[in-house]
Formats: structure tokens, C-alpha cells, sequence
């Protein structure tokens, strides 16, 4: 395709595309095609202009190639990309303002009865909505909205009238611009984005790309993972948590013949489901319903504004009637009536928490609601849990020591063919490392038991097989160690994360693993101390030993070894009961009911699905800076709504006292608030973090 360059800086280009005109979908098949070449960091297409911005990091002559290249008849877009990108939806909020804008100053060159006429007409809605308030008994905003109009229009004041309407309605697109806005971009970050799925063929499971995955194929889902697609059990029984799609705590008895969800998370057992739907836009659909419908969206202070709001109507109401009952002038009243304070905070508070929550994304920081950045801002206690968290998410399998005379090849192959149906760190590092050795393995053990954060067991060729912890492996499954292997079992290194592998009751292997220490973890504790917790606890599965060294050298106000997922989520019930406000990190299956229990619980995005889906917080997890910026994103939103109450306060105080004065008529005074609640509106959703 035919393009110019425009501009360019080392490491950012932009290009001007040689057509005609850009529709949103051609703009979203070109940001889908750019963000997908090799070296592309980001890029951002603007279908106004026709321009593209490319920010990569690879060679320059290797993007501008593809370019040259690029038809977009020739790009496979997934459906639910095109159909949720929000692009359009900006287009048509963008052209609604535009055209209420132009028509509110160009009817002023219209004859004065035609505007009058207009004006009377349109009133009838805003005049509907205030007595349909006071019919349920209620004396809300609707009611001075009305009651604003409808004196104007009995004063003949036409203008005024008109003024009110045109700023009321601009002010409800923007609202409801902003709100479907982040609420698309949160529904989209939440979506499902699963990579690969388990397959059923007639002679095994085959771990495809799910992309290749049609209607009518059979998958197969392990616990803690999260159920791909929309579908019907074939076969096996599990507790599902359906808790993402219809709010259920409980999870809920999936048996043979039930319908399963996308996006629903298996926490017990083992299912094969029939594929009824591959498409992701179901299930973007339920999160925004989810998301609009649910009170999570409403941090406190929010929540409060909405109340407060309410219940100062009577009073401007009340003001309203005194100042004409004083002063016997109609215009001074109406200057009271025309400032109520309820419309900036129903407007502006919503507007600043999703602006913040669209912020944090940009940040790789996924927010579920309002009231989870507020628990942040006030949390003065943070859990974190250490491997795949303040450790390395990919920790790497240093050695394999065998105990029954068998190769480590051998054992690592027999490893990774029972860790690689479940979603840990430690399992990935197992199967990695077989992959790098060449060593590929057939399905050649009978079904899989895991067990939370203690191990797996299997059979191969009727002989038990079990890894994991040594917790699990020597205590729970009475394991031993051949007597002629004792002192090599003392010598292994203290160094490494081991993974025991026993057959038949007698220890096979250990794998030793490297679980490095993140380098910025020491400066993340000591930022996360600065912004204003007290309290920093870690708490691992893995020995006191190590991880005694590995709080040394984080920096962490207190630690606990060898616990268990009850035992985390136990401690943050008592921080909780002591008067703390708790947050908890963590990626793994073993660390939900402790993200359940938190006050906000943060969750790794790669590490397993059963936490993100639990958690309310999710972090792309590169950087674990992203937790310093988001307890800086949380602050500075709560700064900013408080500072919101006093501008509305003081602002709306002082036009009634103008208006009361005589200083200022209503026109002026109509103008100023809604001018005012508008700036402050549009001031929420810049970005708090420039």
C-alpha cells in the first residue's frame, strides 16, 4: 500500500496512508496488522486523517517493507477485534457532540417564534423526566432540571432555556461517552484471551492454538484453568466458579449435559466440552452487561456523591422558594434555581473513576471497579506472595538429579508430561525445559490429580507417580529415599526450588529450579513503603531457609515460610479484623482464596487463570513498578474527587450568593454552572499521572 512518511524520530514513525478515506473498520484491520509485526512496541491509528503512528524498537526497513506490502483483504482479523474495538463508537459520540454544538448556535440566526417553538418542544422531555421523579415520590436532579426549563419558558426567557438544554445535553453525551468508553476498554482487558487449549483426537489430547479450534471439536479443561469456549460436557464432573459472568460466590456442579460459559473458571475436577460457540464477542457482551449492572463499579467516595447529591435537591428546592418569598424577585430565585450542586457530582465523580480506570490500563494495570482503587489508596498492608511474583515469572530448571539410576532426561520427560497440563510457574519451567532437551512425550499416564499447592499424582503403567513439594511427596504420600542415595540427597543445593519426583513410593529425580529474585523487587518495596504502606508481608510455600534469604534481600517487613493457601488467606483475615486495609499479590492457583479475601487482590497476568479471574486487579506483571504506579494512580484519584467536592462546593455556593445579590442574572448563572461542571467533567478525565 502507498504510503508518506510525515515525521520521524529514531524509533517512532509517522505515516500518512494514500487513500481517499479510512473507515474504522480498515483503521482497525491496520492497527491489528501493525501491533502484529515483529519489533512494533505500539501503534496507534487515527482514521480521521488517514495517518498511523508506529513506535517500535526492531529495523525500521523491515516494518516499512510490510507496509509496502500491506492489502487489507489480505489481513485475517478475529471477529471479536473488529467488533469491540471502540472506534466507531468514538465516531459516533464525536459527530453527536459536534452536531448538538453547530445546531445550538446556528438556530440563533432563526427567527425568534421558530427558536421559541423549538425551544417549547423540546422542553416537553426535561419536563417529563421531573414529573416522572416526583410521581415515584422522589425530589431529584430531574426535578430542578425541570423546574429550571419550565420557568424560563413561562418568563419567556427562551434563550435561557435553550442554554440549560443545550448544556444539559452535551453534559449527558459526555457522561455517557466517557462511561461506555471505559467501560468497553475495561470489558476488552478483561476478555478472554486464551492462547492454547487441549484438543480431543481419537488416540490423545493434543495442546493446539485455539485459534484452530471449531464448533463441534471436544476440549479438554484441568482444574484451575479457565473454560475456553461457550459449550456442552461431554464428559467428567467439576466445580465451576461462574463468578466473572453471573456473580455467583459459590462455584457451581458441572456434570455431564451442562451448559459451560467462556471466561468461567474450573476449580475442582476435569471436563471435556463440546465447543457450541468460538466467537469472544458473547462473552464481551456479558462482561460489559456484568460491569454496568454491577455496584462494583462505585468506589465509596462515588457512591457518597450520588447520595449527597440527592438529598441537596430539597434544599436548592427550599432555597429556591426563600430567596422568592424575601425578595419577591422571581429572576433572583431563578439565579438559585438555576445552580444545584447534585448535577456536577452525579457527573463529575463517575467521570474521574473511569477515567482512572482507563488510565491504569494504559499502564498494563486492569482495574474491576471504582472501589478497588479506593481500597488501595487506603491500604496500608500489602501480602505478596514470592514465586512468580517478587521472584522471576519464569523460573528455569537448572539440574535433574536422579535417584533410581535413570537418566535426567529420562525423568525430566516423565515431569514434564504430568506438569504440563497445569498452570504454574514451576510446571512451566518443567516443560520448557523438556522442550528445549527435544524431548517430546505422548499421553502415557491415566488421568491427572493436582492438588493445591502440594503436588501431582498419576499412574504410569500401574505404577504411582508423584512430584511435588517435599511436603507432599515425603509426608503426605510417605515417599522414601533409597538408602544408598541418602547422602546424595543431603548434598543438593540449597540454592534451588526442588521439585521431588517419586514412582511406586521411592524418589526418582529432584528437579532443581532457579527462581531468580526480580532485580527491581528491593526498589519496588521501598517505593510501595514510600507511597504509603506500612506494612509489607511475604509469605512462599518453599523452606525457611530460603526464604529467609529471599526476604533479606527484598527488604520485607515480615515473612512466613512453608504456608499453605489457607494459611495466606487466614493472615489476611486477621490484618482485615485488626482494622487493616489488605492488599494481596500473587499468580497462582494457591494464592486465590487469599486474593478473594483481601480488601483489592492483585493478581500476575500470566500467571494462572483461577487468579485473575478472582482477583480484581490485574498487572501485565513485567514490572512490578506497575503495583508502585497503581497505589499512585489510587491516591491521586481519591486527591482528585475530594478536590472535585470542593470546587462543586464552593463554585455553586458562590453563584447563589451572586445570584441572591442581584449581581448575576439566571441566564449568566445557568451558564456559569453548567460551564463550570463541564470544566470540571472534562479535568477528571485528563490523566492524573502527566
Amino acid at each position: 500500500m502507498k504510503y508518506r512518511i510525515r515525521h520521524e524520530i529514531r524509533g517512532r514513525i509517522r505515516l500518512h496512508m494514500e487513500q481517499r478515506r479510512m473507515t474504522c473498520k480498515e483503521a482497525d484491520t491496520l492497527l491489528y496488522f501493525l501491533e502484529t509485526l515483529p519489533g512494533v512496541t505500539s501503534a496507534r491509528v487515527y482514521e480521521q486523517t488517514g495517518d498511523a503512528v508506529v513506535c517500535y524498537s526492531g529495523e525500521r526497513e523491515d516494518i516499512l517493507r510490510a507496509l509496502r506490502s500491506f492489502q487489507y483483504r489480505n489481513v485475517h482479523v478475529p471477529d471479536n477485534v473488529l467488533e469491540n474495538s471502540g472506534r466507531e463508537l468514538n465516531r459516533i459520540y464525536r459527530e453527536k457532540l459536534i452536531g448538538r454544538t453547530l445546531f445550538h448556535f446556528g438556530k440563533k440566526f432563526l427567527p425568534f417564534p421558530v427558536r421559541a417553538a423549538y425551544t417549547g418542544c423540546r422542553s416537553v422531555r426535561y419536563l417529563a423526566k421531573g414529573l416522572k421523579s416526583l410521581s415515584r415520590g422522589k425530589l431529584e436532579v430531574e426535578v430542578l432540571d425541570a423546574a429550571a426549563i419550565a420557568v424560563s419558558v413561562l418568563r419567556a426567557d427562551f434563550d435561557t432555556a435553550g442554554s440549560v438544554m443545550y448544556l444539559l445535553g452535551v453534559g449527558e453525551i459526555l457522561e455517557e461517552w466517557t462511561h461506555k468508553k471505559s467501560v468497553g476498554d475495561l470489558a476488552r482487558s478483561m476478555s478472554l484471551q486464551v492462547k492454547k487449549v487441549w484438543l480431543k483426537t481419537k488416540e490423545q489430547e493434543v495442546l493446539v492454538p485455539a485459534s484452530v479450534v471449531r464448533t463441534g471439536d471436544e476440549v479438554v479443561v484441568h482444574m484451575g484453568n479457565v473454560i475456553p469456549f461457550d459449550g456442552i460436557v461431554t464428559s467428567g464432573e467439576a466445580m465451576v466458579n461462574q463468578a466473572s459472568m453471573t456473580g455467583e460466590s459459590m462455584p457451581v456442579k458441572k456434570e455431564k449435559d451442562s451448559y459451560v460459559y467462556a471466561g468461567t473458571v474450573l476449580e475442582e475436577g476435569e471436563i471435556t466440552v463440546q465447543v457450541k460457540q468460538t466467537s469472544g464477542s458473547t462473552r464481551f457482551e456479558k462482561i460489559v452487561t456484568m460491569i454496568e449492572e454491577s455496584e462494583k463499579m462505585k468506589s465509596g467516595l462515588e457512591s457518597k456523591a450520588e447520595s449527597l447529591a440527592d438529598r441537596l435537591v430539597p434544599y436548592t428546592l427550599a432555597g429556591t422558594i426563600l430567596t422568592w418569598l424575601t425578595t419577591r424577585n422571581m429572576t433572583k430565585a431563578l439565579a438559585v434555581l438555576m445552580v444545584d450542586f447534585s448535577c456536577a457530582l452525579k457527573l463529575a465523580m463517575p467521570i474521574a473513576v473511569l477515567s482512572a480506570i482507563r488510565e491504569a490500563g494504559a499502564f498494563g494495570i486492569t482495574v474491576k471497579g471504582g472501589r478497588f482503587m479506593e481500597a488501595v489508596a487506603e491500604a496500608d498492608t500489602i501480602v505478596f506472595d514470592k514465586t512468580g511474583t517478587l521472584t522471576k515469572a519464569k523460573p528455569t530448571v537448572k539440574e535433574v538429579v536422579t535417584f533410581n539410576g535413570r537418566t535426567p532426561r529420562e525423568m525430566l520427560r516423565i515431569a514434564a508430561c504430568l506438569e504440563e497440563h497445569f498452570p504454574h510457574s514451576m510446571a512451566k519451567a518443567v516443560v520448557t525445559a523438556a522442550k528445549k532437551q527435544g524431548l517430546d512425550h505422548e499421553e502415557m499416564h491415566s488421568k491427572v490429580n493436582y492438588i493445591v499447592a502440594h503436588g501431582i499424582s498419576s499412574y504410569i503403567k500401574d505404577k504411582k507417580v508423584v512430584i511435588g513439594s517435599y511436603h507432599f511427596v515425603f509426608e503426605d504420600e510417605k515417599c522414601r529415599i533409597l538408602p544408598e542415595f541418602q547422602e546424595k540427597f543431603q548434598q543438593l543445593s540449597e540454592a534451588y526450588s526442588h521439585l521431588y519426583l517419586a514412582i511406586d513410593n521411592v524418589l526418582a529425580a529432584v528437579i532443581c529450579i532457579e527462581d531468580p529474585l526480580r532485580e527491581e523487587a528491593p526498589e519496588v518495596i521501598r517505593g510501595l513503603r514510600k507511597a504509603g504502606f506500612k506494612k509489607i508481608v511475604m509469605m512462599t510455600g518453599d523452606s525457611e531457609k530460603t526464604a529467609a534469604a529471599i526476604a533479606r534481600r527484598v527488604g520485607v517487613d515480615q515473612y512466613y515460610a512453608e504456608v499453605l493457601p489457607e494459611d495466606k488467606a487466614r493472615f489476611v483475615e486477621e490484618e482485615k479484623r485488626k482494622g487493616r486495609k489488605v492488599v494481596m499479590t500473587g499468580d497462582g492457583i494457591n494464592d486465590s482464596p487469599a486474593l478473594s479475601a483481601a480488601d483489592a487482590g492483585i493478581a500476575i497476568s500470566d500467571g494462572a487463570e483461577i487468579a485473575r479471574e478472582i482477583a480484581d486487579i490485574t498487572i501485565e506483571g513485567h514490572d512490578l513498578y506497575e503495583i508502585v504506579t497503581l497505589k499512585q494512580l489510587s491516591s491521586l484519584l481519591m486527591g482528585r474527587i475530594q478536590k472535585n467536592y470542593r470546587s462543586i462546593v464552593g463554585i455553586n455556593t458562590a453563584l447563589i450568593c451572586l445570584g441572591v445579590a442581584g449581581v448575576i442574572q439566571p441566564t449568566t448563572s445557568a451558564l456559569l454552572h453548567n460551564t463550570s461542571t463541564l470544566v470540571i467533567s472534562l479535568k477528571s478525565m485528563q490523566d492524573l499521572m502527566r
